[in-house]
């Protein structure tokens, strides 16, 4: 009998997280978002996003700016061409999963 051994690919850790994979999917359509927006997007809560975002960040995965809108502190995010290359090479690697 010949077995072919299936090679996985190995998946990005830090885009395995469910909420910093819907933060990255929601910043592949959208020029930018607020958190705001992010949040209500993701169901998450305030600090949980917060903490996911800091981590995108730190990877160069996402571009974090903070401001105000008024008196309220804004924080808006843009997706890097690093995160898109991250997010691409995420999707190839669960392609070698399925297929």
């Amino acid at each position: 009998m010949n077995e072919t051994v299936k090679s996985f690919q190995p998946l990005d850790p830090l885009l395995h997280s469910e909420l910093r994979l819907a933060v990255m999917s929601v910043l592949l359509g959208v020029p930018e978002a607020d958190f705001v927006f992010l949040k209500a997007q993701t169901g998450a809560t305030s600090g949980n996003l917060s903490v996911q975002i800091d981590k995108l960040e730190q990877a160069g995965y996402i571009e974090v700016t903070k401001g105000f809108k008024g008196k309220m502190p804004q924080t808006i995010c843009r997706i890097t061409d690093q995160g898109r290359d991250a997010f691409a090479a995420y999707v190839e690697a669960l392609r070698s999963y399925i297929s």
